[in-house]
């Protein structure tokens, strides 16, 4: 196979999307929980994973919690990976890390991304099906289980355990 024919055989292969975000909490165990002001519901910090520019899973989720929030956290360990396919758009594989426990004096020092953020809440555990998808709901649970039992990272198709 030419190098020609490889670059056309790659470029016919399906796409898929691939983001990653931060499971950031406060030190009572309420999740970090951002308001996007392009879309219904609420979502975590993060965002889509720019690989046309070498960017890894693991610095995209630094790079949009910075972008959308101001607080530049190390990702910690990967907590969860889903597989998400929805009707109305291509699949995306889900990166979720740890982004720590923070005493609140740390999120109030947050800086919204007015272009893509509304607001910012400390949600408990028990009051996330509220805001967020359920999907999305399924992978923070996950990620709080594996930081709970210590075992993981949880592999995920649309939120549920494989």
């Amino acid at each position: 196979m030419t190098t020609a024919d490889f670059a056309t055989y790659i470029a016919g292969l399906p796409k898929i999307l691939a983001g990653a975000a931060m499971l950031l909490r406060d030190e009572r165990g309420r999740v970090l929980l951002v308001e996007p002001n392009y879309r219904e519901g609420w979502a975590l910090p993060g965002g889509t994973i720019e690989s046309d520019q070498g960017e890894t899973p693991r610095q995209a989720a630094r790079r949009e919690t910075l972008e959308e929030i101001g607080l530049d956290v190390t990702p910690g360990a990967l907590l969860a990976v889903d597989w998400a396919q929805g009707p109305d758009r291509p699949p995306i594989a889900a990166y979720l890390y740890d982004g720590g426990v923070h005493p609140e004096e740390t999120f109030e020092t947050i800086t919204l991304q007015t272009e893509e953020l509304d607001s910012w809440r400390l949600t408990p555990a028990p009051d996330l099906d509220s805001y967020l998808h359920p999907a999305l709901a399924r992978r923070v649970r996950a990620a709080l289980r594996v930081l709970t039992e210590g075992r993981g990272p949880a592999e995920l198709e649309n939120g549920f355990p494989t």
